[in-house]
């Protein structure tokens, strides 16, 4: 059975053009996420982004798929030479890199959310991955180690790059997209080529 969210922003949210370009954890207005209901102690259902404490499995699931897309972005920004918490968008605060999240604002659908849809549908993770610990939910060391399972098939998976045309895996694409932002700061290109998919 497939549970669809509604995908609408809360009420009383701040329309802030800097808020709506940085997406903050949030479904883009009208957009539905198909998610895996079960019938066991946890169900795979989507409302809306909760975290600090994911109170459900797919916000868990998204908590960590953001945070290790953070961290592989915050060692592609030391790669290429950049101090990845310095950035545009995302103010700096201690201890977060925000010009890794700034990069991540664009793969979040295509790496993160990608690879909790398919730990969910194709049940790598399942509801006995998951522990509720007051209104924590968390994964169990099994369930992390599917979710990275099927996080590190997503980073394998190709792509093909609209500025250059060849396919290449999102890992490596990472990679691209921060050493064409490192050609716009030292003025090689006048503006920075955003990826997307068709």
């Amino acid at each position: 059975m497939i549970k669809v969210g509604n995908g609408r922003r809360g009420e009383g949210e701040s329309e802030d053009r800097r808020s709506d370009a940085l997406g903050i954890d949030e479904l883009a207005p009208g957009v539905s996420r198909p998610v895996v209901a079960n019938q066991g102690p946890f169900r795979f259902d989507f409302e809306r982004r909760n975290r600090r404490p994911p109170r459900d499995p797919v916000n868990a699931l998204l908590s960590l798929a953001y945070s290790v897309l953070a961290k592989d972005l915050t060692i592609v920004c030391h790669a290429v030479g950049f101090d990845p918490f310095l950035g545009f968008y995302h103010q700096p605060r201690f201890g977060r890199a925000a010009l890794a999240l700034d990069l991540m604002e664009p793969f979040r659908p295509l790496i993160a959310d990608s690879a909790v849809l398919s730990a969910i549908n194709t049940r790598m993770v399942t509801p006995d991955h998951f522990v509720r610990v007051g209104e924590s939910v968390s994964l169990t060391a099994e369930g992390r180690k599917a979710f990275f399972r099927a996080y590190e098939q997503r980073m394998d998976a190709l792509a093909t790059h609209p500025l250059f045309g060849y396919r290449v895996n999102y890992r490596r694409l990472l990679e691209i997209q921060a050493r064409l932002l490192a050609r716009v700061v030292t003025g090689e290109l006048h503006t920075y080529p955003v990826f997307t998919t068709r």
